[in-house]
């Protein structure tokens, strides 16, 4: 036998890729009676679309059996490895399918790789049907793909397996008998079903490294240790500056704004766990403690800062428990978004304001000319008046009213912060009285 004529084993994955719309696990939204998908199938018209979804939920899939439903010929192109060139080899293969009186359908995998000429290289050859575009992508499509593009495909969102449709698959395998004749304890299955992580393709992985590693042990029963010992794991789903990243870093900032301890320690074991840089955290840390918790209770920003810098002394694993604590004392502390929203305020409306003059009563006065000038007259020092405050003293440029931007919470310190503004007013109405 010629040792070129041996073909390598394809994976289970492509050997339990579905044949049809029925054999699919998951996207029911997608897929299911009267859903989109299924009813663009059943109308027999088919639109260009962007497939968005995290990896192994069968974006690849939909598309070889969108060109197998409607009958069209499948050009797969992968934007890693494809150029300009790829694309305009593709549409002469696509106007000699049209001459032969069959239709194309143009799949690109990862198509947020693209840059921005080669998506506008697409946008002819979308627009004219000379092609159906079906693109791919792990990246949300209104950060990486062209808006002029964008405005000609329809998007559809596929989601992370659920664990029974994982389960589902497992069964699917292992009925097959692809796997021989493994026994998959219920805890094996649990265990592999938790660390496949929403992933087909991860499951069918782990599966086929679980194959292996009973051939060569010897095992015909898998057990949970078994897998724990042979399996080589990865973290989970996590992408160091795509959605996932910026997804979890929201829930986590939004679980410490609400007020809920446990759910802080869940996202930042979570991006812990899936490689996130504490150092980033640490920062996101003492943002929060500004933002929302700000002079409510200042304390938590002296705590994050603390907390930051006893992780650059201890490093990891020893220096994260600090700013998981910061983060639990973050969550706990009363919250003040008044001192955020003010200096929003003020900075808006000095970026859209003109330039007002320093009036002449708060100008420095360093020189004689200065003084002869004006410069700082009748300027009442704020120690030499009653309770430390110039009653009645303005501080803004003239023709400029109090704008009132900072309005303290009736929380944690703000609450005498706002009685001691509340005195301090009536100071004021009552000098502008006499």
């Amino acid at each position: 036998m010629d040792l070129f004529e041996v073909k390598p084993e394809a994976p289970l994955a492509e050997i339990l890729r579905p044949q049809n719309l029925e054999e699919v696990v998951g996207q029911t939204h997608l897929l299911g009676l009267g859903k989109p998908l299924r009813l663009a199938f059943e109308s027999g018209e088919l639109p260009s679309m962007i497939l968005w979804g995290p990896p192994g939920v069968g974006k690849t899939t939909l598309a070889r059996l969108t060109a197998q439903a409607f009958g069209r010929e499948f050009i797969s192109l992968s934007a890693v490895f494809s150029g300009v060139r790829d694309i305009r080899a593709a549409m002469e293969t696509a106007e000699l399918n049209l001459a032969w009186g069959k239709r194309t359908i143009l799949f690109i995998d990862e198509i947020h790789r693209f840059n921005k000429a080669q998506q506008d290289g697409l946008l002819p050859y979308a627009e004219s049907g000379l092609v159906t575009l079906i693109g791919a992508t792990t990246e949300n499509p209104s950060f990486e793909i062209n808006s002029a593009l964008l405005s000609r495909v329809q998007i559809f969102v596929l989601q992370a397996l659920a664990e029974g449709e994982l389960k589902r698959l497992f069964d699917r395998a292992a009925d097959s008998g692809h796997l021989g004749k493994l026994i998959f304890e219920t805890a094996a299955v649990e265990f592999l079903v938790s660390y496949a992580d929403g992933d087909a393709r991860r499951l069918l992985n782990f599966l086929e490294q679980a194959r292996t590693a009973a051939r060569i042990s010897g095992v015909t029963e898998v057990t949970g240790a078994f897998l724990k010992n042979a399996l080589t794991l990865n973290l989970r789903r996590f992408d160091k500056s795509g959605d996932i990243f910026y997804d979890q870093i929201s829930a986590l900032h939004k679980s410490v704004r609400g007020s809920h301890p446990d759910a802080a320690l869940y996202w930042f074991s979570r991006m812990i766990d899936g490689g996130a840089d504490p150092r980033y955290l640490a920062r996101r840390i003492i943002r929060m403690a500004w933002e929302d918790v700000g002079l409510a209770d200042p304390r938590a920003a002296d705590l994050a800062l603390c907390a930051a810098k006893t992780y650059e002394r201890l490093g990891s694993p020893e220096g994260e428990l600090a700013l998981a604590q910061a983060l639990i004392y973050l969550a706990v502390a009363p919250k003040s978004n008044a001192g955020y929203l003010a200096y929003g305020r003020a900075a808006t409306f000095v970026k859209n304001d003109h330039s007002r003059e320093v009036p002449i009563h708060l100008r420095n006065a360093p020189t004689q000319l200065m003084k002869e000038l004006g410069y700082g007259h009748s300027y009442r020092y704020a120690h030499d008046e009653p309770n430390a405050y110039a009653a009645g003293e303005n501080y803004f440029p003239e023709g400029l009213d109090e704008p009132l931007w900072y309005q303290p919470v009736r929380r944690g310190l703000e609450t005498k912060i706002a009685e001691k503004l509340v005195f301090l007013r009536e100071l004021d109405r009552r000098h502008q009285s006499k």
